[in-house]
């Protein structure tokens, strides 16, 4: 238990005292969330991504004990365990270590080593290791039976038994690894009679690259194209350096007169068995962290579309982009809730384009719209020159701005979808969903599944359970920072609150539509199935705005009420006061230290306390940048190289990053344009939903393609 809490602890750069504090809270059945905000004081300040990496570092070393033990119990079974072995199983620090010492005492499926020791034929192939004096042609004979017809037959059973061994030797497993990672190369070929019609693995039709310096972005392409019977994909690597290397280990104290067969049995070994096996698992090794950084920047690229700053008090139209099935408009008020809804034909078949300006400028001008939100799909082009070409005839300023509709159908089509708006086609909700995703993209994207966002790379290859729990995880995090409107929120988004279940987010919702708005957070202990810690865990991230007590509004927990309340008293503060310039004032300048000394609290919550008072209703979206609101557009043949560009990330991935500017299509800012210094990953310097400013440096009209560079 020691030795795992050092190691994490090492791994972290953080005390073994915040490890063991970090796991009994775990222990208990605290959440990640409630810990990384309500327990600072015991974690000395770890954030959640800290405090989810202890979690799973310590389940991996538990799991690794147990196998080692499991290992050393089987091969003392078969009475093979040495002092050498017991000590190479406990210095491992990895499973596939421990499976490496394992793999000669695995019971194997039939294979000739297996069938040559059916015959009886092992000891003929320890004496070929051995130095005994005998002629081996003469001791190989006394093996030669009805089953065994003569003496090649058994030399060749001992060899196949040697070869086996030799390539399942662990050490000159991982001597094979290093070759293959030091000196191997991937080379791709066409497959005869491949079909690959739109080029889209063109580059890997002939192709090669040290294993060493491959790209995730590749390895995964490269995946793919194999998968899809494209391309041949194999590893050459300096084979010689292998043989030298087994010769070394296994030939030296050999005999002369076996030292042919031992050679042969090292040559069939690495070729037919070792070379094989290793090549599969370096493949299969490279698959595995391309999958892994894949499922990373997914996570990253969700939280970052999650966190994304809302666009509050605004009045929204919602404009879902279509051709033969017409244009969907959806007024929504700064609260969400839709008040109207049209269909407008303005693009071809119809082209009915002065009916359609006459139905969308009497809805822009009999609603306050502030933005008018449009879908970036099908027809999207077309629908920007619609409105930019109109809202000069507003009556009242107006810009508009393009949403991703990554999504928007899912949740469209979805029961959640159907349950609100039961009248209304799957298109019509579109509208809805991306003007809710202007106002509020938390509290909409929550609905839809993250996969369906659209914001990873090669997401279909990546492994379910992984990506899954790095995406639940990232979801939960987000959710929990932001904190959540207990009165307006859906079920959907109660689920993600740190202790709440969806059977207590649906008891929550029905609890509010029996009884009315929540006046306070102890009313929550009245919901069915909130328990004591439920409550304890999802409290300080349940906001009452308009409650009984004004503390309810902020994101300090019940539990530290009572302080919260001495602060008040001793600054002279009334609760009606909190988040105004009188409050900030009577804060500003506080000993933190000795006003938690005083008041008998750790600094961290005495820290957080204060902070909370002075900006109840601070939300943690408020950091990042707000999307991009333009009034006029952009067409690519109006563009020339050189031109400087404002613009927002819409995607990030391992080759770069793309670019909305305004266009019908994304412009690439490849990663080698993003920063004169050498950056290792695009995320390094450019996150969704950033702002930047561009430049234009190659254009291509026939593919509709535009390459950036950042300023």
């Amino acid at each position: 238990m020691e030795e795992l809490i050092s190691q994490i602890a090492t791994e972290l750069k953080i005390t073994t005292g915040q490890v063991k504090s970090t796991l009994n809270l775990l222990e208990e059945g605290n959440t990640v969330p409630f810990i990384a905000r309500y327990r600072k004081e015991v974690t000395k300040g770890l954030d959640e991504d800290a405090i989810r990496h202890i979690e799973e570092e310590y389940k991996y070393q538990v799991n690794l004990k147990k196998r080692k033990e499991d290992v050393l119990r089987i091969i003392a079974e078969q009475g093979k365990l040495t002092e050498e072995i017991q000590k190479e199983v406990e210095s491992c620090t990895k499973l596939s270590q421990v499976e490496d010492i394992y793999r000669p005492y695995q019971q194997k499926k039939k294979t000739r080593a297996t069938m040559a020791i059916a015959l009886g034929l092992e000891p003929l192939a320890d004496f070929i290791m051995g130095n005994d004096v005998t002629p081996i042609v003469e001791y190989a004979a006394t093996f030669v039976n009805d089953k065994v017809k003569n003496v090649e037959d058994a030399l060749q059973g001992a060899m196949d038994i040697l070869a086996e061994r030799f390539s399942d030797d662990a050490k000159i497993r991982e001597v094979a690894r290093n070759i293959f990672r030091k000196t191997g190369v991937l080379v791709t070929k066409t497959k005869k009679d491949f079909v690959d019609e739109k080029q889209v693995y063109q580059m890997y039709y002939d192709y090669s690259e040290k294993v060493s310096t491959l790209a995730n972005h590749r390895i995964m392409a490269i995946d793919r194209a194999e998968k899809e019977k494209v391309i041949n994909a194999s590893i050459t690597f300096d084979d010689e350096k292998l043989y030298e290397m087994m010769c070394e280990r296994f030939l030296k104290n050999v005999k002369n007169d076996c030292h042919q067969y031992v050679d042969m049995a090292i040559k069939d070994g690495a070729k037919r068995l070792l070379i094989p096996s290793v090549e599969r698992e370096i493949r299969s090794n490279l698959t595995e962290r391309a999958q892994l950084k894949s499922v990373d920047l997914f996570a990253m690229n969700v939280e970052k579309l999650l966190l994304q700053s809302p666009m509050k008090n605004k009045w929204v139209l919602g404009f879902d982009p279509a051709y033969k099935h017409g244009c969907k408009l959806a007024v929504v008020d700064p609260t969400g809730k839709m008040l109207e809804i049209a269909v407008i034909y303005p693009h071809a078949p119809q082209n009915q384009v002065a009916e359609a300006k006459k139905v969308t400028l009497d809805l822009l001008n009999r609603y306050p719209i502030d933005i008018v939100a449009i879908g970036n799909g099908t027809a999207s082009r077309e629908s920007q020159n619609f409105i930019a070409s109109l809202l000069h005839e507003v009556n009242h300023p107006v810009t508009f701005t393009m949403v991703s509709e990554a999504g928007a159908s899912v949740y469209s089509a979805s029961p959640l979808a159907k349950a609100e708006f039961p009248d209304l086609t799957v298109e019509k909700r579109s509208a809805i969903s991306i003007a809710r995703r202007i106002i509020d993209p938390l509290a909409e994207l929550i609905k839809i599944d993250p996969k369906s966002i659209g914001v990873g790379q090669y997401q279909h290859d990546l492994p379910a359970k992984e990506l899954n729990e790095k995406l639940d995880f990232v979801v939960l995090k987000a959710v929990n920072r932001v904190g959540v409107d207990v009165n307006t929120a859906s079920a959907e988004l109660l689920a993600h609150v740190a202790g709440l279940s969806n059977a207590i987010a649906k008891a929550i919702v029905t609890y509010r539509d029996k009884n009315g708005k929540f006046k306070n957070r102890q009313q929550l202990l009245d919901v069915p199935k909130m328990g004591p810690k439920s409550f304890e865990q999802a409290a300080g991230f349940l906001r009452i705005v308009d409650g009984d007590n004004a503390l309810d509004k902020s994101s300090i927990h019940p539990e530290s009420y009572g302080v919260a309340e001495a602060l008040m008293k001793k600054q002279d503060i009334n609760p009606t006061m909190l988040g105004s310039d009188e409050v900030k004032a009577k804060l500003v300048g506080l000993n933190i230290s000795e006003l938690a000394r005083e008041l008998n609290i750790d600094e961290y919550t005495m820290f957080d306390i204060v902070d909370s008072l002075k900006a109840p209703l601070r939300d943690y979206r408020e950091q990042y940048e707000a999307p991009l609101l333009r009034s006029d557009i952009l067409e690519i043949k109006d563009l020339k190289v050189g031109d400087e560009l404002e613009g927002v990330v819409r995607n990030v991935v391992d080759f770069g990053a793309f670019v909305d500017i305004g266009l019908h299509d994304d412009g690439l800012i490849h990663v080698s344009k993003i920063s004169k210094s050498r950056i290792s990953h695009p995320s390094e310097i450019l996150s969704i939903g950033d702002i930047i400013k561009v430049k234009v440096f190659n254009i291509d009209l026939n593919r509709n393609k535009v390459q950036l560079t950042l300023i």
